[in-house]
């Protein structure tokens, strides 16, 4: 018998014992993901311009280069977190779901570290 009560078993706790810091990650990733879109979607728009050597020089701008770099990483960080509930509510055998879990964090991690070195590479080399 325990002492503590049925609310306190449970908050901040899911069937995972993790539930609460998930979905606190999902938030925070997804308030990261408001800000850095449409910062995206304005920059290019303002370039006008969308031809190889115009965006090679933004991103090579250093305020570009470092949002460009959260953005890429904020988007593997929150496709991450969200495939990794789907997975879990819906892939039913541990082995499978285990597995499908290894691909996808292997995948965005590389995609992610991809991602950050192109646009440390263009940024860094000016390479055009």
């Amino acid at each position: 018998m325990s002492l503590q009560s049925p609310l306190g078993k449970v908050l901040g706790n899911g069937a995972a014992k993790e539930g609460a810091g998930h979905w606190w990650a999902q938030r925070v990733s997804a308030v990261g993901l408001v800000l850095l879109a449409p910062w995206f979607v304005m920059s290019l728009i303002a370039l006008g311009d969308l031809s190889y050597v115009n965006i090679v020089s933004w991103i090579a701008s250093p305020v570009n280069t470092v949002l460009l770099s959260l953005l890429v990483l904020t988007v593997s960080y929150h496709a991450q977190l969200g495939l990794q509930v789907v997975v879990e509510d819906y892939v039913a055998h541990k082995g499978i779901r285990m597995l499908t879990m290894l691909v996808i964090n292997f995948t965005l991690l590389v995609l992610g570290v991809l991602g950050v070195f192109s646009v440390l590479r263009i940024a860094l080399t000016g390479n055009h």
